[in-house]
């Protein structure tokens, strides 16, 4: 069993939506980056306010996650036990 503060894989959007809103993340995407008819571009997690950033539906973010062929890799919990926003979007190998 993977120890909680060691890096996970997954394609399970019900993980990744938990994940996220229990960090108080949304699903966006970074601006400008959509192709011609695109809801999202390249995909980002947003916990904050940031410039270039636009907040997107998950429906949008799981359609363009499946379509490039990604996988999510992300921490539960940092070493020390405190909870962990460590997260990275990877090519499925």
């Amino acid at each position: 069993m993977t120890a909680r503060h060691e890096a996970q894989q997954t394609t399970d959007h019900a993980t990744i939506k938990r994940w996220t809103e229990q960090r108080d993340g949304r699903p966006a995407t970074v601006e400008g980056t959509e192709a011609r008819g695109e809801h999202a571009g390249v995909l980002r997690i947003k916990f904050r306010e940031e410039d270039g950033l636009e907040e997107i539906s998950w429906d949008d973010f799981f359609e363009k996650f499946d379509e490039a062929n990604l996988a999510f890799l992300f921490q539960e919990q940092t070493k020390d036990g405190d909870e962990s926003r460590f997260f990275k979007f990877v090519e499925r190998g």
